[in-house]
């Protein structure tokens, strides 16, 4: 199954099926959670946004399947993976019960093993990136809002790494002490704690440089924060420069660990 998952066209009603979901998304904003099998969080949120994005899926790309968080904690799972489209319909939970802005809605296509687009909505933040194989851009574009109404709509690159030395961007909910020891092995003391994959959009974006995991994930996760970061010149890879495949389902679609960073940091720390 082969498309042109290129198009301008399909790439902004992925944009404005993200942005109707982020709507769906702070309809609920204060609500509680309940807590699934796995003990993670999930409100009434993820499944509206899920809702939201499944149906828009069905309309705009049918019959390719679809990864998608709540529809995979009751047991549906893509019945191929050569071309698929991973879905996080809120990515950051924990964040969104906090109110601290920080969660996203994810759709990231993927054709063999790669992601070749993504689309990133912060639903409390007005903010949207998009990467595909034409490059990455970011938007300010309201929850709701369809995609021609985005203000500030521009390409985005990954910066230089600054003279005061890269700032790397750590989990809020998810600290782990091999992380920290990556960094303080390359001397890194600029930290600043981000929710979410709204992580890798920022350094796609140019307002940090690394942002390191030590442990699997599930691709939902990351698939279209990945797509974006990639298409803005950064890299996310094993930690041996391994490339990260997607479509695992011998390992229920968990990943391996990973570092993302931009290109300048790459090439300054090889791996």
């Amino acid at each position: 199954m082969r498309r042109d998952f290129a198009d301008p066209a399909l790439l902004d009603a992925l944009a404005s099926l993200a942005s109707r979901a982020g709507a769906r998304i702070m309809g609920h904003y204060g609500c509680e959670a309940m807590v699934k099998g796995d003990g993670s969080p999930v409100t009434a949120a993820d499944h509206d946004a899920e809702e939201e994005i499944l149906a828009g899926l069905a309309q705009l790309l049918p019959g390719v399947p679809v990864l998608a968080e709540e529809s995979a904690a009751a047991g549906r799972w893509p019945a191929s993976t050569e071309v698929f489209v991973a879905v996080d319909p809120m990515d950051g939970t924990r964040e969104f019960l906090s109110q601290n802005g920080e969660f996203t809605v994810n759709i990231g296509i993927i054709v063999a093993g790669h992601p070749v687009v993504g689309v990133v909505q912060a639903p409390a933040l007005d903010r949207l990136w998009i990467g595909s194989p034409l490059g990455a851009e970011a938007m300010a574009l309201g929850s709701g809002a369809s995609v021609g109404a985005a203000r500030d709509r521009r390409a985005i690159h990954t910066r230089a790494l600054p003279e005061t030395g890269p700032v790397a961007l750590v989990s809020r909910s998810h600290p782990d002490a091999a992380s920290e020891g990556y960094y303080a092995a390359r001397g890194i003391t600029s930290r600043r704690a981000v929710g979410s994959s709204l992580k890798y959009t920022l350094i796609a974006e140019g307002e940090a440089d690394v942002s390191v995991r030590f442990a699997s994930i599930s691709e939902w996760d990351i698939a279209a924060a990945h797509a974006v970061l990639a298409a803005a010149g950064g890299t996310m890879t094993q930690p041996d420069g391994a490339p990260l495949v997607y479509g695992r389902a011998d390992r229920q679609f968990r990943t391996e660990h990973f570092i993302a960073c931009s290109g300048a940091f790459a090439a300054r720390h090889p791996l």
